[in-house]
């Protein structure tokens, strides 16, 4: 009997076992079955916000029309900006620049935007740029002489005292201002020569946006001054492209033109502010052709700015696509 109490109690202890082990292996499948569950949920709304982040990546990435890149709603911006740049192009003799950005809706175009031209006194604005940037480094105020000289230089142009301040900022002090807004395609001109100073599109654009934006090399009250002073140039000095700005857009300009024995040297560049617009545009010429002298340099310029004005404030190209437009979710 005690032998085979002992053997039933084995079996009764085997089916427990037996028993108990099921149950953990049921809930074991349970478990797993829910963890598999949650993390197919969690993989496909892992694919849903990636493909939501590539299509948002791929819109702000933008696409190219012609010379022009924009983010998909304003495509039509891009091809008509495109289109209006090279048709003012066309037929035109000498050889040209163009870059155009709008911060507002991310158009940026470009025209041979490395390739270099003589400056001319558009050199003018890098130079009272390396002077705001070495007295903020300095920790000082412009002096009451800089101050004249500076109203000087960018509000009519005058070449002496663009000479005085070249020569007190130091060729240091420009090419430290020019590694620092990383306008590496920018040489400075040697032996006192500011106007024979190689400049590019591409580096005047980015001098533009460094006197538009927040940014670590100009300070607000640096950019403001020297944007102040480009918003008041004399009227002689206003031409450009600041042709077919709307009455209710600031611009702020600097431009130069300079005569040389490879001919007529025609630079314009400008940024305009206000009612919501934030855009900046850069045309670089020269042009060895006898029979074409300084205006018409200027009217190639014209041209080209007031079809780039009329897109850039036309509404209908600037205001993004309604399909666009999310509500929220």
């Amino acid at each position: 009997m005690g032998m085979r109490a002992l053997f039933v109690g084995a079996v009764v202890v085997m089916a427990g076992l037996v028993a108990c082990s099921s149950g953990v292996a049921a809930t074991s499948a349970s478990a797993t079955s829910a963890r598999g569950s949650a993390t197919a949920a969690a993989l496909m709304k892992s694919k849903k916000a990636k493909a939501a982040a590539a299509a948002s990546s791929a819109s702000s990435a933008g696409v190219r029309e012609g010379l022009c890149t924009a983010p998909a709603d304003h495509r039509a911006l891009a091809a008509r900006v495109s289109a209006d740049i090279s048709a003012g192009l066309r037929g035109r003799n000498g050889e040209h620049a163009v870059s155009v950005y709008d911060r507002a809706t991310g158009l940026n175009c470009v025209y041979n935007g490395s390739k270099h031209f003589d400056s001319a006194s558009i050199v003018k604005a890098i130079i009272l740029a390396a002077l705001m940037r070495w007295h903020q480094q300095t920790k000082t105020s412009l002096s009451s002489w800089e101050k004249s000289e500076a109203t000087l230089m960018i509000e009519q142009s005058d070449n002496d005292a663009a000479t005085a301040l070249w020569d007190e900022v130091g060729m240091t002090n420009l090419q430290h201002f020019l590694n620092l807004a990383k306008m590496g395609e920018t040489q400075l001109g040697q032996d006192g020569e500011w106007g024979l100073t190689q400049v590019t599109s591409h580096d005047e654009m980015l001098l533009l946006r460094l006197l538009t934006g927040s940014n670590s090399v100009l300070d607000a009250n640096s950019r403001a001054y020297e944007l102040n002073l480009m918003a008041h140039v004399t009227s002689w000095e206003a031409w450009g492209v600041t042709a077919g700005t709307p009455s209710d857009v600031t611009w702020h300009v600097k431009n130069g033109w300079l005569p040389d024995a490879t001919g007529w040297h025609i630079n314009s560049i400008g940024a305009f502010t206000g009612h919501g617009k934030d855009y900046m545009m850069a045309v670089l010429s020269v042009n060895a052709n006898d029979d074409d002298d300084e205006d018409y340099g200027i009217d190639t310029i014209e041209d080209i700015a007031q079809r780039v004005q009329h897109d850039l404030n036309n509404a209908k190209l600037t205001a993004p696509s309604a399909a666009n437009v999310t509500t929220g979710g």
